[in-house]
């Protein structure tokens, strides 16, 4: 397999994010390039997988995060369900029990094992979900390859397309979730040695002027997006000035020496209940030995690198910081605005960056029908956006509409940050 290092994407125009290896196509386009990015896409996930034992593939440390047993079935469920079961004449399902136990929450697909119990499916085996994947990649080559034409053809390309991104999401959590595994391991196991964070030294300093007045954000245009995306629609942005470097782990000791884990005044309610209660006092993955600080990674324990951006940090702890800096996390349009502008370095490919702004439908928005309507709309409640992409997003998934969203509290993401002052 390649080396974990190739998980490293490539250096890409600030403002766009990946180069689009998932090209967006009409009903007319070549079957045949379909064909190549679905294996490309389906092949990506088991390069992931690869490194890991059947043992390592089965444990789920929380239940927040999943088995990558259980991610390389789930994808699989997906375009079984929504693609070739209603559009492949003829199609045998691989195994009727599946959908129960690789369902994840499409309430009207029907019923599911309970997400903090997927850990306990010993059965089936890592042999077995390899054969389904194989019978399900095999069953998508013969409809790419059918008779379909004209509106079917289109429907099949759009749930293809919509499944291919699906499946590029659950690549990175399954880095993410298999890093939380590892790190309970007292042994500190690396998922691969020679993996590397990218390293791409920031091409200015300081503050860039945000465009003011009224903005227009939200994807538009050809290409591929998600429904939370859109619709595209004008919002009116203050004066301020963003920070065009992330965040860095030299700027985070300081936070610390200062006492920001011990300083409720910086905190939100919420944030400081939780300082309290899980005992932070560094970034996650961080580790103290001997008196100097080592952070646990997906290459293994590793000396905190001063120049780095920080990663593995909260919502609570990335406020808390721009407040002990006298500054703010950008709102996720003033982050999209300075995207577009071209004014920031790194806005992808090394940490997600929180916003301080909520998970919530943007003006206009409607929910598809129907169970993959389920995908995005009914999570807009009690998170908070995240932008950007990170190491460990794939390769063509990412852009400057995109909204990645969790919970304040979570830190096993690669979430970063950057920071904004308003201009007075």
């Amino acid at each position: 397999m390649p080396p974990a290092t190739s998980l490293s994407v490539p250096r890409r125009r600030r403002d766009e994010g990946d180069p689009a290896t998932l090209s967006h196509a009409a009903p007319n386009d070549s079957r045949l390039l379909w064909l190549d990015v679905f294996r490309t896409v389906r092949a990506e996930t088991e390069r992931r997988a690869a490194p890991l034992s059947a043992e390592d593939q089965m444990v789920q440390s929380m239940a927040d995060a999943s088995p990558t047993k259980w991610h390389r079935a789930h994808t699989t469920w997906f375009f079984e369900q929504f693609l070739l079961v209603p559009h492949l004449a003829g199609y045998r399902v691989f195994d009727a029990q599946f959908a129960y136990l690789f369902n994840s929450y499409y309430v009207a697909a029907g019923p599911r094992h309970a997400r903090p119990r997927r850990g306990l499916l010993t059965r089936p085996d890592c042999e077995r979900v390899a054969a389904f994947r194989a019978h399900v990649d095999a069953g998508v080559e013969r409809l790419l390859l059918a008779s379909v034409e004209g509106p079917q053809l289109a429907e099949v390309l759009r749930i293809l397309e919509i499944g291919l991104h699906h499946e590029q999401q659950h690549q990175e959590l399954l880095l993410t979730d298999v890093l939380h595994a590892l790190a309970q391991n007292p042994l500190a196991p690396a998922y691969a040695a020679n993996w590397r964070v990218p390293r791409r030294p920031s091409s200015s300093d300081g503050s860039a002027a945000l465009p003011s007045g009224i903005q227009r954000i939200g994807f538009e245009g050809d290409g591929y997006s998600f429904d939370n995306e859109g619709p595209p629609h004008p919002v009116l942005l203050q004066p301020a000035c963003i920070g065009r470097a992330l965040v860095t782990n030299a700027q985070w000791l300081d936070f610390m020496a200062d006492g920001g884990y011990s300083t409720p005044s910086l905190w939100l309610s919420d944030g400081w209940a939780m300082v309290e209660a899980e005992s932070w006092n560094a970034p996650g993955y961080w580790r103290e030995v001997d008196g100097a600080w080592y952070a646990f990674t997906l290459g293994g324990l590793r000396p905190v690198d001063p120049d780095a951006a920080v990663v593995h940090v909260s919502y609570y702890e990335a406020d808390a910081f721009a407040r002990w800096a006298g500054k703010h996390l950008p709102t996720e349009a003033e982050w999209e605005v300075a995207a577009r502008a071209n004014q920031l370095d790194d806005a992808f490919g090394i940490v997600w960056q929180w916003t301080r702004s909520a998970y919530l439908p943007y003006p206009g928005y409607r929910a598809a029908a129907g169970a993959l309507g389920e995908y995005n709309g009914k999570f807009m409640v009690n998170q908070m956006v995240l932008r950007g992409s990170s190491h460990a997003t794939p390769a063509g998934h990412a852009r400057a509409s995109y909204r990645n969203f969790f919970y304040p509290a979570a830190r096993w993401q690669f979430s970063g940050l950057r920071l904004l002052d308003y201009v007075a």
